[in-house]
């Protein structure tokens, strides 16, 4: 049923995907010309970056809908942990890399994006937990017909 705890679990890990185009994921400050300006490093200017990011945000919607079988809903989730699990260190990997360019970056700190990953992640072990709860609740019932 959509109704279910794990639908809610879900909604809110695929509002935190969301979230990630909105919110920049790292802000940091550029002396160009001896003017200071601020820059964000955001998802939309990187296509990999934008993809996966595409991927945890719609992954977890159609997972919702998969509520008639189970162990496919489980096994989705589990894929979207996995996207959550190489993003994490794909935005790592970028902010690595912007600190390391001639001239570096004065000072930078992460943004609101870099943390939403995180958080959906939660929510989305969460909605396995509560899939597997599903699973043997309905397992036991089976067993008293």
């Amino acid at each position: 049923m959509i109704q279910r705890k794990q639908s809610i679990w879900l909604f809110i890990a695929a509002l935190m995907g969301a979230g990630v185009f909105y919110f920049g994921l790292y802000q940091y400050h550029v002396t160009e010309n001896g003017v200071d300006t601020v820059k964000m490093l955001r998802v939309n200017d990187h296509f990999p970056s934008f993809l996966n990011a595409l991927v945890i945000t719609l992954l977890p919607l159609v997972t919702i809908f998969m509520y008639g079988n189970r162990k496919r809903q489980s096994a989705m989730a589990f894929v979207n942990v996995l996207g959550l699990c190489s993003f994490i260190p794909m935005v790592l990997s970028r902010v690595n890399t912007l600190n390391k360019m001639v001239p570096p970056p004065t000072n930078g700190s992460y943004w609101i994006g870099a943390v939403l990953p995180v958080i959906a992640l939660v929510f989305t072990i969460l909605a396995i937990f509560n899939i597997r709860k599903d699973e043997k609740l309905v397992k036991s019932m089976d067993r008293l017909r």
